[in-house]
């Protein structure tokens, strides 16, 4: 008699894989919120809303980020089980659904409230709503004293020149942030660098002068909320 064959049978994952890339797409939806949030923080804080007001947009961020978090975490409890199945290559396929939970709860259990203040979305957005208080400080105390025309010409020459895309030399629109270096540059133009260099399997570096950092990837990259809301301030300001 011939013997029992010893052949594993190959289980498919593709119809999971197929569910992650689905939800990875909700991580743009939660950017989405996350820059309306951040736009409506600005604007309240531009206009020296109440402290009530922006408090509550904190904590609306601080939702959006506890989202963020989660979906990252059941997408790691998916990539886990799943590799885990793989390794173990049983015969028929186990209930992934109680095998999932069971692993999304493991990871929901160390979260700490004070790791969502931590978060480098949430740092970020208090670091822009920082900007701006300081911007609309500054704005109040040169309409409170009288500075001379000198004084002013070389501010508005000092800003302008903050609103120059390193690599473009344009007036930029949609300024995004390094994080690790902190400067800005025009999104397309930065993109469009960082893909060309690890195309040719090179590291893209700053393209300000000067700059140290030699390794710019695009997770490093987030929204200049307040930069891109000073550029249009100083449009409006020009039309007048």
């Amino acid at each position: 008699m011939p013997g029992r064959s010893t052949i594993m049978p190959v289980i498919s994952f593709n119809s999971v894989d197929s569910a992650v890339s689905s939800l990875k797409t909700c991580h743009v939806s939660i950017n989405t919120g996350i820059e309306a949030v951040t736009d409506v923080a600005l604007a309240l804080t531009e206009h020296e809303a109440a402290a009530e007001e922006i408090n509550n947009m904190e904590k609306l961020m601080l939702d959006y980020v506890s989202m963020d978090q989660e979906l990252e975490q059941f997408i790691q409890a998916v990539d886990d089980v799943t590799h885990q199945i793989k390794q173990e290559r049983p015969e028929r396929m186990p209930d992934l659904k109680s095998l999932v939970d069971k692993r999304f709860n493991e990871l929901k259990n160390l979260n700490k409230d004070e790791d969502l203040i931590k978060n480098d979305k949430y740092i970020h957005f208090k670091g822009q709503l920082k900007e701006m208080k300081k911007q609309v400080g500054a704005e109040s105390q040169n309409e409170s004293t009288s500075a001379n025309e000198i004084d002013e010409d070389i501010a508005v020459t000092q800003s302008q020149r903050n609103f120059i895309c390193p690599i473009t030399q344009r007036e930029m629109e949609c300024p995004v942030k390094n994080k690790v270096c902190g400067h800005s540059y025009e999104e397309e133009a930065i993109i469009r660098i960082i893909q060309n260099k690890h195309k040719q399997k090179k590291k893209a570096r700053c393209p300000v002068v000067g700059c140290d950092n030699e390794d710019i990837n695009q997770c490093d990259l987030s929204m200049d909320t307040t930069l891109r809301r000073a550029i249009e301030n100083h449009k409006k300001h020009q039309m007048r």
